[in-house]
């Protein structure tokens, strides 16, 4: 099988992937005339980092040949797909002439398990490896790890690279025992918490070195991320937000990403025949912002009696109608912290209040200027200019303005008939459409 074929097999195998953000990577560079590529710059997948830097990735795997059987898995052991494995001199040379091309700035590497963990963690090691010391790569570098190898080959495989990531693919210990028999919830939880160590002590070593030699600066990944799999067992989104507030409160994850399960070619018969909608998937990324920039807490945002998150409307605006004795907020006098749970006030225009309100008070006419989505923040607020009754709208009435509007349903009662059977084998335009 020659390389091109290979590399259609394993990218596409590796889409299923959403991990492979960027964000608070170690800026590279080879502006001192040793080495090759960077991750600063504009660029096959594009990730971005906080201060807006796009990263172009090379995303695939080493092999989709695995020894597990995870059942929502394209490459498990029993799924009939086309197999094929690069060698790791092979994903080396790869990523140069992607690089060289100008097609990437970094690479995004996972694999299928081969053999066993620890052996195919070598091989994920050894191209990372090859490009740091052989070729001095100074490009970007996402490491996918095994959390059944051996804690020696993970912190290995953080020396060589930005960014590291084990997926906990399901939030509950029961899920993975069904639908991943080979996984371990509270071994991934183990090897999580050592890389947390690892680059807690890096970060460290570059704080007492900074302004100092900065090739030399703390050698490990400088964040760790995760990825779950939504949709394909009867979990709830309570569940997985408070898995997720676990992941970053105790183990300091960057990301943690959410994936609708996708419905694949000849599932197992414990998996769902249909897909979750997808708006579920964007409402959990909508609340874990919340989380981890507004300051809220997974038991505000679902509850025992309410587990799972409104699809109709986005979390915060859930969050603001059910607490309604809190609003109106007085903008010119309420703390960041409550201008934050305003729905339709993003931070940084929360923050630009703020900074606005020391000099003059903060008018409605001020709010369209910051591009404040007026229409969501009107019940919620008080303004220099604006003295809305407290509770002077229904909270039905609020959720019915936002949701989507009802639609009509299509009823099929007949089948349109073609004047002419023929187009059904010519090639005219209208054999295709009907074809």
């Amino acid at each position: 099988m020659n390389t091109q074929r290979k590399l259609e097999i394993l990218a596409d195998a590796a889409k299923y992937d959403a991990s492979c953000a960027s964000s608070g990577a170690q800026r590279r560079d080879s502006t001192s005339g040793t080495g090759v590529g960077s991750t600063g710059g504009a660029g096959i997948c594009h990730s971005y980092a906080p201060d807006g830097r796009c990263i172009s990735l090379l995303k695939v795997l080493l092999t989709n040949r695995c020894i597990y059987d995870c059942h929502y898995c394209i490459n498990r052991r029993s799924s009939n797909v086309q197999r094929a494995a690069f060698s790791a001199q092979e994903v080396v040379k790869l990523t140069l002439d992607f690089y060289k091309r100008n097609y990437i700035e970094g690479l995004f590497l996972s694999s299928g398990i081969i053999r066993n963990a620890d052996y195919t963690m070598e091989q994920v090691i050894e191209v990372a490896r090859s490009l740091r010391e052989d070729y001095d790569f100074h490009g970007y570098i996402h490491l996918k790890t095994i959390p059944e190898a051996s804690v020696e080959l993970i912190e290995k495989a953080g020396e060589f690279s930005d960014r590291i990531s084990i997926n906990i693919e399901l939030p509950d210990e029961e899920s993975l025992k069904t639908f991943a028999p080979e996984k371990n919830l509270p071994r991934t939880r183990k090897a999580m918490g050592k890389i947390r160590h690892k680059i807690e002590n890096a970060e460290e070593i570059r704080k007492e070195r900074k302004g100092r030699n900065k090739e030399k600066e703390g050698t490990f990944a400088t964040g760790q991320s995760t990825q779950v799999i939504v949709g394909a067992d009867d979990s709830t989104d309570q569940t997985f937000l408070r898995r997720s507030d676990d992941l970053y409160g105790n183990y300091k994850l960057r990301r943690v990403y959410y994936s609708a399960f996708s419905p694949i070619p000849e599932p197992s018969q414990i998996l769902p025949i249909k897909a979750p909608p997808l708006i579920r998937e964007h409402r959990l990324y909508q609340a874990d912002w919340l989380m981890r920039f507004y300051g809220f807490d997974a038991r505000e945002i679902v509850s025992d009696a309410q587990p799972n998150l409104d699809l109709d409307i986005d979390p915060k605006l859930s969050w603001a109608l059910r607490n309604r004795q809190i609003f109106p907020v007085d903008i010119n006098k309420a703390d960041l912290a409550l201008l934050y749970r305003v729905p339709g006030l993003g931070v940084r225009n929360a923050q630009r209040i703020v900074k606005i309100r020391r000099y003059s008070a903060v008018k409605l006419e001020d709010l369209i200027r910051l591009r404040v989505s007026v229409k969501k923040v009107l019940p919620f607020i008080i303004a220099a200019n604006h003295h809305p009754a407290k509770l002077e709208d229904a909270s039905e009435a609020i959720r019915a303005r936002f949701a989507p509007k009802p639609k009509q349903m299509e009823l099929n009662l007949f089948t349109p008939t073609v004047e002419n059977p023929a187009d059904h084998f010519t090639g005219s335009p209208l054999g295709k459409v009907m074809s």
